[in-house]
């Protein structure tokens, strides 16, 4: 190691030079015995439907992914364990809640879902997430914003990613609820976020359908769509702490008066308008006892059975229409031409309605031949 450099031979007087150390090899020799990482193990229709039923979070969640999956081979096998749970299924209470962003939404279910875990209840809260429209990735992070409630044994949180197709994720999101239901959750909480297309999808699966809102952002009841208050059997004004109280309460009031306005509801209730405040844990328990009340009451006068009955109808066309849209789209004769058409009608050589009629005539006059 001494001759290893030239300055250290006799000839240079009074220079010396280290030999320094070996370098380590560029590959971990340890990562050529590491063991192969194991797969999980692909399970049958049996062990899905047992471990549901079991109440094995594991498995429900990858049943859930195989539900959430666009190949085919997955959804066969999820509609299969869909259609074996159905039996177990509809025993819960479905609660939808919306509310503008920066309404405290989350704080609010963590609050609420607490309450109701505490009382020995089991809670799903599934999220219709709407997802970046640029990466298709989920832009919310309910799990990090309910630490308490996602460690909570009694509860389950599960945020579905749209990817830009609210219509296939609303449908996903009823699949889940079954699977949900199936796994012994009694109650299940459907978050979708804003004032828009989602909450209808929203209403259309759920028993009860909650408003958040909050005081002290100027007109309240400027930007809120009367159709979304329409569908609301309940609001409640968060937020309703310190020196937010009075204006809560002002709030209160004002939305009180608006929904006077309205036609009375089918259900035959009246709306409710609360205050809480999620962080001070107050009105939290009025909440739920609003809630509980409601489906008392819909119960009795058999509102509750026709609502679910006719959200099924619902769904059966729904995913008729689903299933006719993705036919059309990946057909193997239409989708080369779709970019054709397109081409045809931005340069102006075919109007817009032309193509998707001779679009579909070409569809038609395949399928038939088929």
């Amino acid at each position: 190691m001494k001759n290893k450099h030239i300055e250290n031979s006799g000839k240079y007087k009074g220079l010396k030079v280290n030999s320094g150390i070996d370098q380590p090899p560029m590959v971990n020799p340890n990562a050529l015995h590491k063991t192969p990482s194991r797969r999980k193990k692909t399970l049958s229709a049996d062990e899905y439907v047992e471990g549901i039923l079991a109440g094995n979070r594991m498995i429900l969640s990858r049943a859930v992914t195989l539900v959430e999956s666009v190949k085919p081979e997955h959804q066969e096998l999820a509609q299969e364990i869909i259609v074996r749970c159905l039996p177990h299924a509809g025993k819960s209470i479905r609660i939808g809640i919306t509310g503008v962003p920066g309404a405290g939404k989350s704080t609010f279910i963590e609050a609420l879902g607490k309450h109701i875990t505490s009382q020995n209840g089991k809670l799903a809260v599934l999220a219709i997430d709407p997802s970046s429209e640029r990466s298709r990735g989920s832009i919310l992070g309910d799990k990090t914003r309910m630490e308490e409630l996602s460690g909570d044994d009694n509860a389950y949180i599960r945020p579905s990613p749209s990817a830009g197709s609210l219509g296939g994720v609303a449908r996903k999101t009823r699949e889940t609820v079954v699977l949900c239901e199936a796994a012994g959750f009694d109650t299940i909480f459907i978050e979708t976020v804003g004032v828009g297309q989602s909450e209808t999808a929203v209403q259309s699966m759920v028993d009860f359908f909650l408003l958040i809102q909050i005081a002290g952002a100027g007109d309240e009841l400027q930007g809120i769509k009367r159709g979304i208050m329409e569908m609301s059997d309940g609001i409640v004004i968060n937020k309703a702490d310190g020196n937010n109280i009075e204006k809560a309460e002002l709030a209160r009031s004002q939305f009180r008066n608006a929904l006077h306005l309205f036609p009375p509801s089918p259900s035959g209730w009246e709306p409710q308008v609360l205050t809480c405040s999620s962080v001070m844990k107050t009105g939290i328990a009025e909440t739920w006892k609003m809630i509980t009340e409601y489906i008392s009451f819909v119960q009795k006068n058999n509102y509750f059975d026709a609502r679910r009955n006719q959200q099924s109808k619902y769904w059966m066309y729904e995913s008729i229409n689903e299933v006719l849209k993705t036919s059309f789209y990946n057909h193997g004769i239409v989708k080369p031409q779709l970019i054709q058409f397109e081409e045809a009608v931005l340069n102006n050589r075919i109007s817009s309605f032309v193509a998707a009629k001779q679009l579909l005539n070409l569809y038609f006059k395949e399928v038939k031949n088929q």
